[in-house]
């Protein structure tokens, strides 16, 4: 079967390999020149299941009121004229309740689980490397309130069985030694052992290699220009270089989905949420993280990926602006001088920005549309690199004519009906 994935970031290109790992011929569409270019590039680095939860919580809505306020805020709006951006804003604040945030984590956490063990065992038949590590996240926590808070994400970690260790501040201090350099700094945490970190750019490159040998035909510096249908099938993809046709078209194009779907009647609520990270190099191995260390006052977490430091968080809503504000960057910078400003030259760090595309409920958008040869893999907002091969192994499958090897009930437009 012919199949052509529009994008070439991680979730494009490991539905490519899976698919091409299951016998279909394989094309990828990407208008940048190389994969993985535009929002998989410097994320923050975690693979991180147990951390997958929606950003729409109970709570959620006053913080963002104080945060306004605050110099490092986690979130800026910038006010705009921009009915899906107001949207956007409302459904998810319809998604602010225990209830609704127990529903939402509860599909994304299976998702997260079954992505990180397909990556395990992609690792064992390839080999591929990518600056990677198994040594677990620790959310760290700076006030007691946070570590009260985090009772009702216990409760769901423990039906879902993911692994956890809830620690005061010297057994996190065991967990990542620097952190004894800011002792007075921390006064707990949750750390999840069975997290993993590594470089999202380099395991896509790596991948798209792969999938090349596998013969998947890589379309770089190719736009896309529109979705050409029939009835209630998908006939081809204009693109700027002329149209392509095949038997099966997956749209995995991240914020920039809504707009190639817009047109042919689909409607899915993911918007672009902006955030920034810094790659800073290490100059002493003693005083940097081994693993991933999630700021929760500031909403940044501070990665080791080999001989440098990855920094990313805080949210910005404006649109599908790329500016690189150096105010949001301003905050990373902050937690990594706060936390490690003896493992890395800040001097050297390089910003960076990407849109995340966010679901107001947080769980991503995979599975089939009202066209019958029409899939979607999109909308996974801050976990794409955590759900990438879950993801892209759950198209496959589907593709394949295959029942997925997880329940994917939740996870497709049908939840918005």
């Amino acid at each position: 079967m012919k199949v052509v994935v529009l994008g070439g970031g991680v979730l494009g290109i490991t539905t490519a390999y899976y698919c091409a790992l299951a016998g279909h011929e394989v094309t990828v569409v990407e208008r940048q020149p190389g994969p993985a270019l535009e929002t998989s590039y410097a994320n923050a680095g975690e693979i991180s299941p147990g951390y997958a939860a929606p950003w729409a919580a109970p709570g959620v809505p006053l913080k963002a009121i104080k945060w306004m306020f605050q110099k490092h805020a986690p979130l800026v709006i910038w006010p705009r004229l921009d009915p899906a951006m107001w949207r956007w804003g409302l459904m998810m604040l319809a998604n602010c309740t225990a209830a609704r945030y127990e529903l939402n984590k509860g599909r994304m956490l299976p998702l997260a689980a079954y992505s990180r063990d397909i990556l395990r065992e992609l690792r064992r038949e390839t080999d591929i490397r990518y600056d990677e590590r198994s040594l677990g996240t620790l959310q760290m926590f700076r006030t007691s309130q946070q570590v009260e808070g985090a009772a009702r994400d216990l409760e769901i970690l423990k039906q879902y069985g993911v692994p956890f260790e809830v620690l005061d501040a010297a057994g996190c201090i065991g967990a990542e030694p620097a952190l004894g350099r800011v002792r007075e700094k921390v006064v707990g945490g949750l750390r999840l052992p069975g997290d993993e970190t590594g470089d999202c750019f380099k395991f896509t490159s790596a991948l798209a290699a792969l999938a090349e040998k596998q013969g998947v035909a890589m379309r770089y510096g190719v736009s896309i220009r529109a979705i050409a249908t029939l009835g209630d099938t998908v006939t081809g993809v204009e693109t700027e270089t002329g149209r392509i046709v095949a038997d099966r078209y997956v749209l995995a194009l991240g914020s920039y989905s809504p707009l190639l779907l817009k047109p042919i009647g689909i409607d899915i609520p993911v918007y672009p949420v902006k955030g920034y990270s810094i790659t800073v190099p290490i100059t002493d191995s003693d005083a940097a993280p081994v693993s991933t260390v999630m700021d929760e006052t500031y909403k940044v977490a501070v990665t080791r990926l080999g001989d440098r430091i990855r920094a990313a968080g805080t949210a910005e809503l404006a649109g599908y602006n790329l500016k690189l504000r150096e105010s949001r960057l301003d905050t990373i910078r902050h937690v990594v001088g706060d936390l490690f400003g003896a493992g890395g030259d800040l001097a050297q760090a390089e910003g960076w920005c990407g849109l995340r595309p966010m679901t107001p409920d947080g769980t991503p958008i995979v599975g089939a549309t009202r066209y019958s040869n029409l899939l979607l893999n999109t909308g996974h907002g801050t976990l794409g690199w955590t759900m990438g091969c879950g993801s892209g192994k759950v198209i496959a499958d589907l593709i394949s004519g295959r029942k997925p090897e997880i329940a994917i009930a939740g996870l497709g437009l049908e939840r918005y009906r």
